[in-house]
């Protein structure tokens, strides 16, 4: 029987992942939410781009959403910077009982992470409880790329020496907000958000101690390291153009510190330009997930998405699509769970149910 689907979200992630979910066998969209008023009233099948109508219109009424009993409403929301205004919805619809699948709220990944306010976790514990519904919150990285990838391979270890899950990309084609967040594009001397050890922590390392957790040790700390490299040249961006002198590669590690050894790292090195930073660590294709293990016996895995439809879509269109699907995919998992919080050391393998046909 197929799961009734509620989607939150007609960004980048959400357009692409209900383009998939109208011809998926496993999945029947129902209803499509979104915030921005001049979407309310429109065929989501125009929102999306999909090439006509699906008869199907998106709404802001979250009552009215809820109201269809759906499993599950998948959830493309804002990021953790709009917390207030994700809480106040997801908390509504597992007080219904609904379960939500969520990529925007990335500390979630591992809700018991020190750095998790209090008035963050609280209020979801408290709705899954009134609601017996389930929470899960995931994406690519943080998310299956820097957790279940390492994680899984761990398992084919006796010992692990150092633990690394890297992202090695290439930013040209991306329009996320990279200025404010990590200052790609911005004069050197710029501190952006994520420089701040705490926001690097809480925004990325979530996955860090949850690894600790899955192979049961106490970090001793979490530490961070951050690098700029400055373009000598003009660099053309989908977005626009990067001066010489300013940021074109950023370079930064969330660290966890053992018995005094840096013994789990989280790795991302996002370039503009494959020739930026030419120093600093490359996969052995463009655009990929790694993870090394250092151990008996060591392990090297890189992961690389892409589109090969003939599409054009590049790299990190692939990498979103991926997100965006781990959540929906996840959803037969999560309704068969207790009441709560989940992460990835709670669900079974998920294969895809419906993917091959």
């Amino acid at each position: 029987m197929s799961k009734r689907i509620v989607v939150w979200g007609t960004g980048f992630v959400g357009r692409m992942v209900i383009a998939e979910i109208v011809k998926h066998p496993s999945f029947d969209l129902v209803g499509v939410g979104v915030s921005n008023p001049e979407k309310v009233g429109r065929d989501v099948g125009e929102i999306c781009g999909l090439g006509a109508p699906i008869g199907l219109t998106a709404t802001d009424d979250v009552d009215a959403l809820i109201a269809l009993k759906p499993d599950a409403v998948v959830h493309y929301g804002p990021t953790a910077a709009h917390a207030d205004d994700n809480i106040a919805l997801i908390t509504r619809f597992l007080r219904a009982g609904v379960d939500v699948c969520s990529t925007s709220m990335t500390p979630w990944v591992w809700p018991k992470m020190h750095l998790n306010p209090p008035n963050w976790i609280q209020p979801i514990t408290d709705a899954c409880e009134e609601g017996r519904s389930s929470c899960f919150t995931t994406g690519i990285d943080p998310g299956f790329a820097n957790d279940l990838f390492p994680m899984t391979l761990m398992g084919l270890c006796s010992e692990i020496r150092t633990v690394r899950a890297s992202e090695l990309l290439d930013y040209t084609n991306y329009e996320g907000d990279y200025e404010f967040e990590m200052g790609i594009g911005r004069p050197p001397e710029h501190r952006p958000l994520l420089e701040t050890p705490d926001i690097l922590v809480f925004a990325w390392g979530a996955t860090v101690p949850m690894i600790a957790h899955a192979a049961g040790i106490q970090l001793d700390e979490i530490t961070t390291t951050w690098d700029k490299w400055v373009t000598p040249d003009e660099r053309k961006t989908v977005k626009g153009v990067i001066a010489p002198g300013n940021v074109a590669a950023v370079r930064f590690t969330i660290n966890g510190i053992f018995n005094g050894e840096k013994r789990i790292q989280l790795e991302h090195v996002n370039r503009i330009g494959l020739d930026a930073a030419p120093d600093w660590p490359s996969g052995s294709d463009n655009d990929v997930y790694r993870v090394d293990i250092e151990g008996t016996p060591s392990i090297f895995q890189e992961t690389a998405f892409r589109f090969t439809d003939g599409s054009g879509r590049d790299a990190a269109a692939a990498g979103c699509l991926a997100t965006g699907l781990r959540a929906l995919n996840a959803v037969p998992a999560v309704n068969d769970l207790p009441p709560g919080w989940v992460t990835p050391l709670d669900l079974p393998l998920i294969a895809g149910q419906g993917t091959i046909r």
